[in-house]
């Protein structure tokens, strides 16, 4: 199976530790089309005398990555594309081996170029890459290859230059050639648009690599649709996302830019908010003695769960078994994603006796398993992380037998951050995907499906216990969440949580659909076929709803 997934703009580091997690664990093929903020980057052996100007006097950042090749420029404007794929007949990397691969990245390229109507275009027989007018006295390079290939299977791989801004490889000696100029589609009379370049190489790699089946998925709009084999689409252009800024005290109700989003993905106003719930989708309403204790508790101990900020329809069957989800770092998130009940206003100082406070509440409840979240803290330069490290300590201190679910933002890609939480060794490591790569930016438009993909990846590779959750009912098809359980397969992840999306209020993301019980057991089951270990599934599930038993469940197979 050949995943192609377009992931629009998305930091070079992240990129890479996906790509070798897919290098490593994934039995499937991949194909991962985005851009890069500015960056230089070089193999290995490059050589350094290339690099013409300190990279941080341009806003852009060196990285030395484990590929071929010598110095070459990624940034805006320019398709990079890591084909991650396990070749047929292929024994392991040798020079025989790697030139062919390279020979067949060109060809797919050439090809796409073709069909886009760049008719004179072809290799260089001592330069790897492709070129513009290659016989003539005055080549052009508007691609640069550059891979690994390790036992028959590859990552890194190639970087076409759509509309880029040329004039950032007058900062570089580009792959070592001194002779020849660099182009990009744009200066050759192309008007094609990143879209139409992204449909144009998907199309002939599916040719070439995804014989064996293939499925497509995108974080762009769909402004217009292509049709590959009557099977998948691909989606028009949007804006590549810039790089994260924390965001503060936005505006909860449905904005302008949400409905251009929500209006451009073909999603109208769904489900009344009136209108009367499947019986399904009911929760009873049991205020037990387990849950009157527990409320008093957390109450007495001044704490926040998640149970109550984002208004769970499972507090009152969690609380009565003695299990709550406890929130860190405030009740005040920086962020404002359209489906969470969450407060935005101005966060508050945090408070150094929570972590101590939460300990105490897990040995008062005598609870055997404890999940910690926290709302996102852009404000804070790492993020929130400490206040997950501080309250695993103390957790740990005052009760040794207990296991720990960390329930964590991204930490805005940061690694730092998230490796100090890593070094704690919770023993589950839980992030939400949340949604689909299509309705991502419309979902949580201060987040990546990139990014959630890569922290996941990052976990993993640790040799932690990982776990994410997705939602139902935003404007998803059944076939897109098989789409993204393949991608959390891919990176590893053990336990996935599936839910139907409630709209807290109406000025958050309209209900598209119900999805029926049916259906989340035909989810559950093709999650287990696709690798992941353990799946709760139901319209009333939530990330940390039966967390125990899934750690338990886990724990007794491996």
């Amino acid at each position: 199976m050949l995943r192609v997934r377009w992931l629009g703009s998305v930091e070079y580091r992240e990129a890479h530790d996906l790509q070798r997690r897919l290098f490593n664990a994934s039995t499937d093929d991949h194909l991962l089309l985005l851009e890069h903020p500015h960056v230089f980057t070089g193999g290995p052996n490059a050589d350094m005398s290339n690099l013409l100007t300190n990279p941080s006097t341009l806003g852009a950042t060196y990285e030395r990555t484990d590929r071929g090749g010598d110095i070459t420029y990624h940034g805006p404007g320019q398709l990079t594309g890591y084909p991650v794929l396990s070749l047929p007949g292929s024994r392991g990397g040798g020079i025989t081996e790697t030139k062919a691969y390279v020979h067949q990245v060109e060809q797919v390229l050439i090809d796409a170029l073709q069909d886009l109507g760049l008719k004179d275009c072809g290799r260089i027989a001592r330069y790897p890459g492709v070129w513009v007018a290659p016989t003539s006295g005055q080549p052009r390079k508007i691609a640069a290859i550059g891979v690994r290939m390790s036992r028959g299977r590859t990552m890194h791989g190639f970087a076409l230059n759509v509309t880029t801004d040329l004039s950032w490889f007058d900062h570089i000696v580009p792959c070592g050639i001194k002779e020849f100029a660099v182009t990009n589609l744009r200066n050759e009379g192309s008007q094609a648009s990143m879209s139409e370049v992204v449909d144009k190489i998907s199309t002939r790699a599916i040719e070439t690599w995804g014989t064996q089946g293939f499925d497509i998925a995108t974080t762009a709009f769909p402004q217009m649709t292509r049709t590959v084999d009557d099977l998948q689409h691909l989606y028009a252009e949007t804006t590549p996302t810039k790089a994260e800024v924390p965001v503060l005290l936005r505006d909860r109700k449905t904005t302008r830019r949400r409905q251009r989003r929500l209006d451009d993905l073909g999603l109208g106003n769904g489900v009344a908010i009136t209108e009367r719930k499947p019986a399904w989708m009911k929760a009873r309403i049991d205020l037990n003695s387990g849950y009157r204790r527990t409320r008093k508790t957390i109450q007495t101990l001044d704490l926040t769960t998640v149970c109550e900020e984002a208004g769970c329809p499972n507090i009152y069957e969690c609380w009565g078994e003695h299990t709550a989800t406890f929130m860190i770092n405030g009740s005040r998130c920086t962020r404002a994603c359209g489906f969470c009940l969450v407060d935005t206003q101005q966060p508050e100082p945090i408070n150094k006796q929570e972590p101590d406070r939460v300990a105490q509440a897990v040995k008062q409840m005598g609870l055997s398993h404890v999940v910690i979240t926290a709302v996102a803290r852009d404000d804070l330069n790492d993020g929130g992380a400490s206040g997950f490290v501080e309250t695993l300590r103390s957790i740990r201190k005052q009760n040794s037998e207990v296991s720990v679910e960390t329930l964590i933002p991204d930490f805005r890609g940061q690694v730092t951050p998230l490796e100090s939480v890593l070094a704690e060794r919770p023993d589950v490591v839980n992030h939400n995907l949340e949604t689909v790569a299509r309705l991502q930016r419309a979902v949580r438009s201060n987040a990546s499906y990139a990014r959630s993909l890569t922290l996941l990846a990052r976990a993993k590779e640790r040799g932690l216990i990982t776990k994410s959750g997705l939602m139902t009912g935003l404007g998803e098809t059944d076939d897109e969440l098989i789409s993204a359980l393949g991608d959390l397969s891919s990176v590893g992840v053990e336990i996935v949580t599936i839910g139907q999306y409630l709209r807290p209020s109406s000025d958050h993301l309209p209900v598209q659909r119900w999805v029926n019980p049916q259906t989340f057991q035909m989810l559950a089951e093709r999650a287990r076929e696709l690798g992941i270990r353990h799946v709760e599934a139901g319209p009333l599930t939530r990330s940390s709803h039966k967390a125990a038993r899934s750690l338990r469940s886990f724990t007794t197979t491996v």
